[in-house]
This record gives C-alpha cells, sequence and structure tokens, in this order.
C-alpha cells in the first residue's frame, strides 16, 4: 500500500508540462510552509491580545494598515520587476535582469526615504488619537507608535522585492517562507515579554514591525550572496534607461494597487472611524478564521502568475486554458469549504478567542461569501496579471474602489460591522463579471479594442 502511494506521488511530480510540474512542487513547498504560518498566526492573535487588550490590538491594527497603504508608493515597480523578470527568463533573455533588479532597488530605496521624510514633517501636526478615534482607548500620545510603524514599514519596502524575484523565478515558496520567519520571530518574542513584562503597545509596535525587518535584511544578504548571486543589485548595474521600461509596466500595476488598496484595506479605518477600534478587532477575529480559505488559495494561485507570463510569451493559449479550468474547479470545493467553516465557525471562536470577543453570525456568513467571490476574482485577475492586460482591471478597479467606501459607511450604519463586508461582495461581484468576460476573450484570442490592453 504504502510503495503504491509512493509510486502516485513520484508520477504526480514528475509527470507532465515543465511549467506544470514546477507549479506541483511549488505548491507542495508552500502547503507546508503556509500551514505552519497560518498556526503561528492565530496563535498570534490570541497571544497579542492578551498581552495588551483587544481595544489596543484595534489600534494597532488600524496604525499597521494605515501604513500599509504607503507599499502602492511602490509605483508598481515590484510587479512590473516580477513581469520583466519572467518574461525575459520565458525567451532567455537573462542580459537585463540584473539592470532592473538593481535599478528597482535604487528607486525604492529613494521612494522610501522620501515617504519616510515626508509623512513625519507633514504627521507631526495632526492629533493620531483623534484622527482614528481613539482618544477613549489610549491615554497617551500615539504619534511615536506610528513614527515606529512606519520607519520599519520603510526599510521593509525597500527590500521586499526579493519577493517579486523569487516568484518570478518560479520559487514562490521562498517568499512564503520569508514571511513564516518573521511570523515566527514575532511570535517568540512576543511570548517572552508576556513571561517578563506587562503589556506596552510602544514595545509590541517595535517587535511585531522590527522582526520583519530583520529577516528581510538577512534574507536579502543570504540569497544574493547564494542562489541568486548573478542577479545581485549593484551599484554599476543601475540604469536611467530602463527606468521607463519599468514604470510603463509597473505604472499600470500602481493605479490597480490603488484601487485594491481602497477597496480591500480600508475596512479597519471605516470601522474604526464609525464604531471604534473594539469593532476593529471583532471584525479581524472574523477575517482572521475565513482567511484560512485565502491562504490556502493563495498557495494555489501565486505560482500561476508567471506561469502565466511564461506560457503567453511561448503563445500557449492552451495550457492557459486548462490551467483556469483547473483552478475554476478547485474554487467550487473551496466555496462549499467556506459555509462549512461558516456553520462551526461560534464553536471555533470561543475555542480560539475564548469570551473575550463576540462575533456575530451576519459578520461570519458575509465573510464566507466575500471569500467565495474574492477567490473567484483572484483567478482571473491573475491572467491578467500575468499577461500584462490590465487597463479593464485598472477602470473597474477605479469606480469599484470610489463606491465601495462610501457604500460601506452607509451599510454599517445599517447592519453594523458586516456592512462594510457586504459592501465589498457588492463590487467584487461587479468586478468578477468583467474579469470573467476579459479572460474568455483573451484566452480565445478575441479580444480587441480596450479587452487587448
Amino acid at each position: 500500500m504504502i510503495s503504491f502511494l509512493r509510486n502516485k506521488v513520484q508520477i504526480f511530480l514528475n509527470k507532465g508540462h515543465e511549467r506544470s510540474l514546477k507549479l506541483k512542487r511549488n505548491i507542495i513547498y508552500s502547503f507546508l510552509i503556509k500551514g505552519l504560518s497560518v498556526l503561528i498566526s492565530f496563535l498570534l492573535v490570541r497571544l497579542t491580545i492578551n498581552y495588551i487588550n483587544p481595544v489596543q490590538y484595534g489600534v494597532w491594527l488600524t496604525i499597521s494598515v494605515l501604513v500599509a497603504w504607503m507599499n502602492t508608493f511602490d509605483i508598481g515597480l515590484s510587479n512590473g520587476l516580477r513581469n520583466k523578470m519572467a518574461h525575459a527568463l520565458a525567451l532567455n533573455q537573462k542580459q537585463d535582469i540584473a539592470k532592473y533588479v538593481s535599478t528597482t532597488y535604487a528607486l525604492l530605496c529613494l521612494i522610501s526615504l522620501t515617504i519616510f521624510l515626508v509623512f513625519y514633517c507633514i504627521g507631526s501636526f495632526f492629533n493620531w488619537n483623534q484622527l482614528l478615534n481613539i482618544n477613549s482607548a489610549i491615554s497617551y500620545d500615539i504619534w511615536p507608535v506610528v513614527i515606529i510603524t512606519l520607519g520599519a514599514f520603510c526599510i521593509q519596502f525597500a527590500l521586499q522585492p526579493i519577493n517579486s524575484i523569487l516568484i518570478a523565478t518560479h520559487q514562490p515558496f521562498k517568499s512564503s517562507l520569508i514571511l513564516l520567519l518573521g511570523q515566527s520571530l514575532t511570535f517568540i518574542v512576543i511570548y517572552l515579554l508576556t513571561l517578563t513584562t506587562s503589556g506596552n503597545l510602544i514595545t509590541l509596535v517595535i517587535v511585531a514591525s522590527g522582526s520583519p525587518v530583520i529577516v528581510y535584511l538577512l534574507t536579502n544578504i543570504y540569497l544574493f550572496s547564494t542562489d541568486l548571486k548573478e542577479y545581485a543589485p549593484k551599484f554599476k548595474f543601475i540604469d536611467k534607461a530602463i527606468i521607463k521600461s519599468l514604470l510603463k509596466v509597473g505604472g499600470a500595476f500602481f493605479f490597480i494597487q490603488m484601487g485594491a488598496l481602497i477597496l480591500y484595506e480600508t475596512d479597519n479605518i471605516v470601522i474604526a472611524r464609525t464604531l471604534g477600534p473594539l469593532e476593529v478587532t471583532t471584525f479581524n477575529i472574523a477575517y482572521k478564521y475565513f482567511s484560512i480559505l485565502i491562504v490556502i488559495f493563495s498557495i494555489i494561485i501565486t505560482p500561476y502568475w508567471s506561469a502565466f507570463t511564461d506560457a503567453y510569451a511561448k503563445k500557449d493559449m492552451e495550457w492557459i486554458r486548462g490551467s483556469v479550468n483547473k483552478m475554476r474547479k478547485f474554487w467550487i470545493f473551496l466555496s462549499i469549504l467556506a459555509l462549512g467553516l461558516y456553520f462551526i465557525a461560534g464553536f471555533f471562536y470561543k475555542i480560539w478567542i475564548g469570551r473575550a470577543i463576540t462575533v456575530p453570525s451576519l459578520l461570519s456568513f458575509s465573510i464566507a461569501i466575500y471569500v467565495i467571490v474574492q477567490t473567484w476574482q483572484v483567478i482571473h485577475a491573475y491572467v491578467l496579471n500575468g499577461v500584462g492586460k490590465l487597463r479593464m482591471q485598472l477602470i473597474i478597479l477605479i469606480v469599484t474602489g470610489v463606491i465601495n467606501i462610501p457604500l460601506s459607511v452607509f451599510l454599517i450604519k445599517q447592519v453594523g460591522v458586516a456592512g462594510t463586508v457586504i459592501a465589498n461582495i457588492i463590487v467584487m461581484i461587479i468586478m468578477d463579471i468583467f474579469f470573467t468576460y476579459q479572460c474568455r476573450l483573451i484566452i480565445e484570442q478575441k479580444a480587441k479594442g480596450i479587452w487587448d490592453k
């Protein structure tokens, strides 16, 4: 029996197109890594809430999301680098890759320094306690918390192209490993803090923001000294002439990131402003629970972006068609799983969080539906991103992003915290319709006009 299963596994891992074999191996490695990552992230939520309290945890989440917005200021360079590298590798045009890598790192270092200085000068004039509606939750000025978070983010911002390089070279599992190491370090240090100190928001922020930075720095040094040595960034490879080429691809991704930012990352801010930081914690507890499915799906779909780029460069439309059909079948299974998780959600919350937080049933159900419509959207967005057809995606994201915030505020006032999720579902369905139609046109090679841009 064991021999039979071993043979089946070997056939699965060694049979098929070379592109598909890389995908299978990355998915298996990523499942192992992401499984540990999910476990640590769940343990970290309860550990962190116990270290401070639910209200301060909501404050931390709101600040971290606010600072993470600045990730869009990479003007799409990381995603542009990913596509440029994947395309060059597909056509065996490696001579310019070191230039793309070095120039991207140089630009992001310059941008991160500018972001920090500008934000520091402007942000010091604001009352952040009042701005985030936390005057009653925190008795001291949270500006130092914001600055610490921003400083750590800016350093990480300049180091994160390593993720795009790993994905472009068909090693996304290593990108997942970086995340796991950052989470593990954070968990270990916070656990030690719970044993030796009393809860302190600033200490938490230093640890939670600084741990990923340390991991990213060491990872960049290690990988560019070993496996990625031929692509290592160097001053002599910085080339002003290719900035325009990077920005042409990255510019479209930048505006898509802006639209996605408004669509995905405003929930915490809107909830904090309308209902207060405690409800931010409630929302994130429910979202973290259902994010198990998003993590599983991301493990499967992440390697496909660069694989779609490779296939499109080689005009292998049949492979793209077959891969999309496989993803759609997996989506059906995931949708059933989402509904199953909803029915056991209340039981899971009690075991995980205890009675510290009460999650409304409507919020859990809304997030289950949101996961279903979002994962369908991601399948088709990855095809469009991989083949570089971004114009329609850009338009739809901007339009739905503008609609989302006022719709969220209106629905929150009607049904509570679940309103922001219902708003996301509505705009996501609109996106699903357009993206699905465009993918069909591209795969059938019938796309014309704006559908082919």
